[in-house]
């Protein structure tokens, strides 16, 4: 698998048995569906396990911080982000440290045309991040609250 490294974390998308580990041990029944989630796309997208897995975001030390992922490639070129930083790690500049190296290494990818990601109203953190990486709203609304974008030509 993958590293993606910056000024201060390494990121990389979870083999199986790292997601199977991972699921395992979460104590929220929504994070345990959707980290399931991920590992069935990883299994049924075995060529674009990226696009599907579970990414961990370390500090360089190895200490786990928070995790992202994508929700799968659509054949227009579209890929939707989501991220999580654990609480004790927040507010320190790590989620947009982490969401803008893994859209640099998406938009490395020709096929990808947009990345997409959609927040809660309330979470100003997270619409920050959005905002500080180069997403700008769609007018759009998804489950989880408006959605936000970014595409080839913004970057």
């Amino acid at each position: 698998m993958m590293n993606i490294e910056t000024h201060r974390l390494v990121i990389y998308p979870s083999s199986q048995e790292v997601m199977e580990q991972f699921i395992e041990v979460q104590t929220a029944d929504v994070l345990k569906t959707a980290f399931t989630e991920m590992l069935t796309g990883s299994l049924e997208h075995p060529s674009q396990w990226e696009w599907y897995a579970i990414w961990m975001i370390e500090l360089k030390d190895g200490t786990h911080i928070g995790e992202l992922c994508f929700k799968g490639l659509s054949q227009s070129g579209i890929a939707e982000i989501g991220y999580g930083i654990l609480e004790k790690y927040r507010n320190k500049g790590y989620a947009t440290e982490a969401v803008s190296a893994v859209l640099q290494w998406a938009f490395d990818d020709p096929a990808v045309t947009a990345v997409e990601a959609e927040t809660d109203p309330e979470n100003a953190a997270s619409v920050r991040v959005l905002e500080k990486c180069g997403f700008k709203a769609n007018g759009k609304t998804g489950e989880e609250g408006p959605r936000y974008e970014i595409s080839r030509r913004d970057i």
